[in-house]
């Protein structure tokens, strides 16, 4: 992979990159294996949308990330496993290993007649089978669409029906720190809706007893000893499905975010490679889940395309001790350490000894995901964690994105604490205004849009691109919008502002207002609801819910308590809110829309410029809400 060395490098690949955008990456491309060579680098128009990368070509992802590097580096450490329970020995997959169990379970997928095209629902835990699973649908041309292990029965079926879902693969449990998670009985629950299922293939991890119904449901380890290690690779065009990946919009509806196989292996490739500067035999270490769009391109496909060695942590940050994540990277002598500014905050809050008491020099490199990374946390992992010789890449990117967007490239790009830094090459961001201006130069801030396609980004939203079209490319002409605001400085550095539309970036996960809304409503005794972000010391934002519950007799914790239950059931435990404040009425214009601009200031505790209440249908109310968030 061509790496860039020096920031004189990045400046003329960046230029080339956008004066030559398909030379540019028609040249990054070639160093894959491809069955047939594309006929165009680049169709595109975003009106449509309707975008194509490397037309004509021919591959199959997986013999990227596995069968090429067989021959040279079938013995090296392709994952290497670390369990939730340090007392469990850590298991390694090497290339030879991962590539038989990819296709032995491939054959195990062809068995119960999954072809190219079909969709697979993967709810598993973080364990090596998750990441085999995911290569053996890719093998043979299905599409998967992992769900994370936190969300809810209800998500779960939502999830499988919108991609009518042919198979699930699941566990009948998962380990989370001291938490056990029953997976299957989960499963069960969602596909009491599920008309599309038709086989639930079972992996034993936590032996918990579950139920398993004939002719539908079979164990994992039954399954693979009825198969061989033989499946050649499903011969796949550039443009074909890879996967779908569900992610929160506006609305309360989740959106499959659909990626393709030849764009998006290029451009996960071609980011890992250069931003984390990836050397030969190098551990590569990034602490998310497979279940978000981070473990699927830096656990398994960029990495794996890239012949690297990714360690997958089953466990959490702070259990079993807060030294755990620090153990880890000690005991696998990590060089590279990608994870979240949540857990870097999170670790803080244990202060120095359990960080300072490991040994951490075999990192070279460190990253941040998911969020903007604050100033006093970012000091403290160069300080405490890089010990001031490892380069931090913040890195700013999507799941609509595929990869990497805004990110220094370790070693060439000089940092800032909390900016994202410079566009990499083959991005081109612009800042706009409300009516779509583009504002020029430094020194200014707006929303952020990029102008020109790149090949990692999404083609569709699975089943409706017309919601695509509305999401991404109507609000603001001939751009693809991020929903994000931004700041670009004097020196033409980037700093992501946060979330201009109503969604909240939880933990660096985002979750639509509209969704928790919808959950809340769903109590028996709400009236309606009204969900903002607002400022969290830990997960960055919070979620802070207004909720009419006019049963003034009923005890108000219980209540709470009942709305997190019902939120817990619907979505998952991840979109709690952690705020919950019951109130007689809901700031609303005349035409009855809720103002969230003035919950949002009241939330942030910000009640000095709330802007002009007269014309709201209720002005009292607002008096109303702010007296009693001072009591909370």
């Amino acid at each position: 992979m061509m790496q860039i060395n020096s920031f004189d490098e990045y400046q003329k690949t960046y230029k080339l990159s956008v004066e030559q955008p398909e030379e540019f990456w028609s040249g990054i491309a070639s160093t894959f294996k491809w069955r047939k060579k594309w006929d165009k680098v680049l169709s595109w128009n975003f009106s449509e949308p309707n975008v194509k990368w490397f037309e004509g070509a021919k591959l199959n992802i997986t013999e990227n990330c596995l069968d090429r590097h067989l021959a040279e580096n079938g013995d090296k450490p392709a994952i290497i496993w670390e369990s939730n329970d340090p007392e469990k020995d850590s298991i390694t997959l090497t290339y030879k290993i991962l590539h038989e169990q990819v296709c032995r379970f491939a054959n195990v997928l062809k068995k119960n007649q999954v072809k190219k095209g079909d969709r697979v629902c993967i709810y598993m835990p973080m364990v090596p089978e998750l990441a085999v699973a995911v290569l053996a649908c890719a093998r043979i041309g299905a599409v998967h669409s992992v769900v994370f292990g936190g969300f809810s029965a209800k998500s779960i079926a939502d999830r499988i029906n919108d991609a009518s879902c042919k198979l699930v693969i699941t566990a009948d449990g998962a380990y989370r720190g001291a938490k056990q998670i029953q997976l299957k009985e989960v499963i069960d629950d969602a596909l009491i809706g599920c008309p599309s299922v038709e086989k639930v293939i079972v992996l034993t991890h936590t032996r918990t007893p579950v139920s398993m119904l004939k002719g539908r449901d079979l164990w994992f380890e039954d399954e693979i000893k009825l198969v061989d290690t033989d499946c050649p690779a499903q011969e796949m065009d550039a443009e074909d499905m890879l996967f779908i990946l569900y992610t929160s919009g506006s609305t309360g509806k989740p959106k499959g975010v659909v990626h393709t196989v030849g764009g998006y292996m290029v451009y996960a490739g071609y980011t890992f490679s250069n931003v984390f500067n990836y050397q030969p035999e190098e551990v590569f270490f990034c602490t998310a889940d497979i279940g978000w769009i981070t473990g699927h391109s830096y656990i398994v496909y960029g990495p794996l395309s890239q012949g690297a060695t990714t360690l997958m942590f089953e466990g959490v940050p702070t259990y079993p001790t807060p030294a755990r994540l620090w153990e880890v990277v000690d005991k696998h002598k990590v060089n590279i350490l990608y994870t979240a500014p949540t857990a870097i905050r999170s670790l803080m809050g244990f202060g120095d000894e359990p960080v300072d008491g490991a040994d951490l020099s075999s990192l070279r490199v460190l990253g941040s995901v998911g969020e903007p990374i604050n100033e006093e946390a970012w000091h403290w992992f160069d300080e405490h964690v890089g010990k001031k010789k490892c380069p931090i890449v913040d890195t700013w990117w999507q799941t609509e994105t595929g990869g990497l967007m805004i990110s220094p490239i370790a070693f060439v790009t000089p940092t800032k604490p909390s900016y994202a830094t410079l566009p990499l090459p083959g991005v081109q961001p612009v800042l706009v205004d409300e009516q779509g201006n583009v504002i020029e130069g430094n020194g200014v801030s707006g929303n952020l849009c990029i102008k020109f396609p790149w090949p990692g980004m999404l083609r569709t939203t699975y089943g409706d691109h017309q919601r695509c079209k509305l999401t991404y490319f109507s609000t603001y002409e001939n751009l693809y919008f991020t929903g994000d605001g931004c700041l670009r400085d004097e020196d033409g550095y980037y700093r992501i502002t946060g979330r201009v539309d109503d969604v909240i970036n939880v933990s660096g996960h985002r979750i639509g207002t509209a969704e928790v809304e919808n959950a809340i409503n769903m109590h028996a005794g709400v009236v309606e609801s009204a969900v903002v972000g607002y400022p969290h010391e830990v997960k960055g934002q919070g979620i802070y819910a207004f909720v009419i519950f006019p049963n003034p007799h009923s005890d108000a914790d219980l209540s709470r308590k009942d709305i997190l239950q019902t939120v817990t059931r619907v979505i998952g435990a991840i979109a709690k809110p952690d705020k919950i404040l019951f109130v007689s009425g809901l700031p609303k214009t005349r035409s009855g829309k809720i103002m969230r601009r003035i919950l949002r200031k009241i939330a942030e505790g910000d009640i000095s410029n709330l802007g002009d209440i007269s014309t709201l249908q209720d002005p009292a109310v607002v008096e109303e809400i702010i007296e009693k968030a001072k009591q909370v």
